[in-house]
């Protein structure tokens, strides 16, 4: 199996995303693909389906279920995923953050829109990643796409919600309201980051990215994306509802995230 490179820590930390080939095993997809059919068997009271009333297709999200789901636990504390997310953070002790499960069947209309996900989070701080990891082939048409470098732009935009891709807030200190698409492709080079299953997509949580919808596409896109924080990430309250909705459970502002809900992982 290929092994996280020094080219790849690099480009994770010029650009705010990198694909990594092959990097993990037959059976370690299995087990994420028997837990992805357990979530959607019995899915969360977080669980959303942004389908679009009338469109076909579906489109399915849920997160925070690997404390009930063995399968999740397992790939997201041990064995290759932790060991990639240590690797990019320059981290000898990342910390689970949590798993996010993005389903869309053939036919769907509904994209992802032109988002990053620092915003929707309540924890700051540059030392973080998200494993974005495919079970199906994502040929260009419907690959992640990423502005490269705009995690280090300093700016910050006021989430949207994906269903109408309304604003949570009309303004926020410290937030921009989120730019048009015209200007926002403007920002830096867009990758399309084409994958397999065994590949990874690494991307940053302040990297823009979006996803098409799968109207013309005739296979399942699977995926489940694992997020991880490093040293310096602490807990944060936001303006607005975060997502995944955490409590802080006496967590305060500028804590480290020390409590069993977000694991340390010692490798």
């Amino acid at each position: 199996m290929h092994e996280v490179t020094a080219t790849d820590i690099e480009t994770y930390r010029r650009q705010g995303v990198v694909v990594i080939r092959q990097v993990l095993d037959a059976d370690l997809l299995t087990q994420i693909g028997e837990g992805i059919d357990d979530n959607m068997a019995s899915p969360s009271s977080w669980s959303n389906d942004y389908t679009v009333e009338g469109a076909g297709g579906r489109f399915f999200d849920d997160y925070v279920n690997w404390e009930r789901i063995e399968q999740f636990k397992d790939a997201a504390t041990t064995g290759a995923l932790p060991h990639i997310a240590g690797a990019l953070m320059g981290t000898h002790r990342p910390r689970f953050f949590h798993e996010h499960v993005l389903v869309k069947e053939p036919g769907t209309v509904t994209p992802t829109p032109w988002h990053h996900d620092d915003p929707y989070y309540g924890v700051d701080g540059m030392d973080n990643v998200s494993l974005w990891v495919p079970l199906d082939d994502v040929p260009e048409h419907v690959a992640l796409r990423c502005v490269a470098g705009s995690h280090r732009l300093g700016r910050r935009f006021i989430p949207n919600r994906f269903i109408d891709d309304s604003p949570y807030v009309d303004a926020a200190a410290g937030f921009e309201r989120f730019p048009s698409v015209d200007e926002l492709e403007s920002l830096g080079d867009i990758v399309s980051c084409t994958a397999s299953p065994g590949d990874v997509v690494a991307f940053h949580f302040r990297t823009l990215h979006s996803a098409p919808g799968t109207e013309h596409h005739r296979s399942r896109r699977r995926v489940a994306s694992f997020r991880y924080v490093g040293d310096d990430v602490r807990w944060t309250t936001r303006p607005w509802k975060t997502s995944p909705p955490f409590e802080p459970n006496g967590l305060k502002d500028g804590d480290v995230l020390d409590e069993q809900r977000f694991p340390l992982i010692a490798l």
